[in-house]
């Protein structure tokens, strides 16, 4: 293949990603959706039996340089959640989003487990707690969106909801890598060239631990070294192209050194050049701005095309067992955090918003869900049911969190205004959640 027979599959992608996206945007869904939507659209057009556009779409060199540019991809779309995290804010936010944050790890994750177990069987334990694995995600844009436009994200609910959302990502990124260690682990050695151990559960955790030492280390050095580099030349383009270059390199050993899965590394980095460095918001917006532009939309619209051959092979147990993992992705964080919120003394109606602030999924949950397919442990049948579950979540959540808040403040209109108006000072909002 010449080099740029690639420009004419890329700019497809692009053009119909961006369209896609804003579509889905405008009825209210993330532009993940409208990615994924154009890859499939894409993926159907290998059904044309018209050689030139196979050959000029779906050739193996193609598949290959699109693989490449969406695992560039998933590992800036990491990297960005990474600079984001802020760890000032998971210490002050108390133990209250810990908890709910732990109940809604446990439970997705145990229904996914359960589910996948009933139709796959239980001795195929790892595979069957990737499922579960995938579920444990959560992508709070849409809900901080809805709660931003009706005044309560700076509420007790809001800024739970926020926290725990943060927290949730650093758990769901641990449990990935333990899982993906595993699995790496089962690999032979002569496959894996660098990797250590043989899949020995106590050398596999060691290995894991072990990662997270070196390159926290390594990353608090890093971090002052480009203090060191701000005070010197601020505002100077060497920190972000650093920062990239640390985040490949971490991504890269995380896979190649640790049998770490490779977004975890990109996450960890983020994290640890970010929050404190005062040029962290310049280097998230670039990042974001050269992910978002070009390798984002390849990675969400490859997953269709890449994966389009496999919807057709959903028989009736698969579909049946799909059903029952939607509703375990649903259910298990509505009711993980909502039980989480309650032991924490919240009310049940803020317990109830919690749980499905929380049960919203975006392009995390299909970076598992890409993991686990590429790591053969789940089958990539599953992805238009984790599509469904980021669609039902999407479009369930913004209308019953508004609901909720809506009967909320007519019940407190038509308790103000035939008593001695004492409890409508808050502008209908109860003082609980004025906290």
């Amino acid at each position: 293949m010449e080099a740029f027979e690639i420009l004419l599959p890329l700019a497809l992608i692009l053009c119909l990603s961006k369209l896609m996206g804003i579509g889905a945007q405008r009825f209210g869904m993330p532009a993940v959706i409208g990615m994924l939507v154009a890859g499939i659209a894409i993926g159907l057009l290998k059904y044309i039996p018209w050689a030139p556009l196979q050959n000029a779409l779906f050739s193996d060199d193609v598949a290959y340089v699109l693989k490449v540019v969406a695992k560039l991809g998933v590992v800036l779309i990491m990297f960005s959640a990474g600079l984001g995290t802020n760890l000032k804010d998971l210490k002050s936010t108390g133990i209250a989003s810990v908890v709910i944050t732990s109940m809604g790890v446990i439970f997705p994750m145990a229904f996914g487990f359960l589910a996948a177990s009933l139709f796959f069987g239980f001795e195929n334990v790892l595979q069957n707690l990737f499922y579960g694995a995938i579920l444990t995600a959560t992508s709070v844009s849409v809900t901080v969106a809805v709660l931003k436009e009706l005044g309560k994200l700076e509420t007790k609910v809001g800024t739970s909801i926020v926290a725990a959302a943060v927290i949730d990502d650093v758990i769901g990124i641990v449990i990935l890598s333990v899982l993906t260690g595993f699995s790496s682990g089962a690999e032979s050695g002569s496959e894996t060239g660098w990797r250590w151990f043989e899949p020995n559960p106590a050398l596999v955790v060691i290995k894991i631990v072990l990662f997270f030492v070196i390159f926290i280390a390594i990353g608090v050095a890093l971090r002052r070294a480009f203090d060191v580099m701000e005070k010197k030349r601020p505002h100077d383009r060497r920190i972000p192209i650093l920062s990239l270059a640390a985040c490949f390199v971490y991504a890269y050993c995380a896979e190649k050194l640790f049998g770490v899965a490779d977004i975890t590394g990109a996450y960890l980095a983020g994290i640890l050049l970010g929050g404190t460095l005062s040029e962290t918001p310049y280097v998230e917006r670039k990042v974001d701005e050269m992910g978002y532009l070009f390798f984002s939309p390849v990675f969400f619209a490859n997953i269709g095309i890449a994966n389009i051959d496999y919807f057709r092979q959903i028989d009736l147990k698969f579909l049946a067992f799909g059903c029952v993992y939607v509703l375990a992705g649903l259910l298990g964080k509505l009711i993980g955090c909502g039980l989480g919120a309650k032991l924490c003394k919240f009310s049940t109606h803020d317990s109830f918003r919690i749980g499905l602030g929380m049960m919203v999924r975006a392009e995390v949950v299909l970076i598992c869900t890409e993991k686990g397919v590429a790591s053969n442990l789940v089958s990539p049948a599953v992805y238009p049911f984790v599509i469904l579950i980021i669609l039902l979540s999407s479009i369930l959540t913004p209308i019953l969190v508004k609901l909720s808040y809506v009967r909320e403040a007519k019940k407190l209109q038509t308790g103000t205004s035939g008593g001695n108006g004492s409890g409508g000072s808050n502008n209908g909002t109860p003082t609980f959640l004025s906290n």
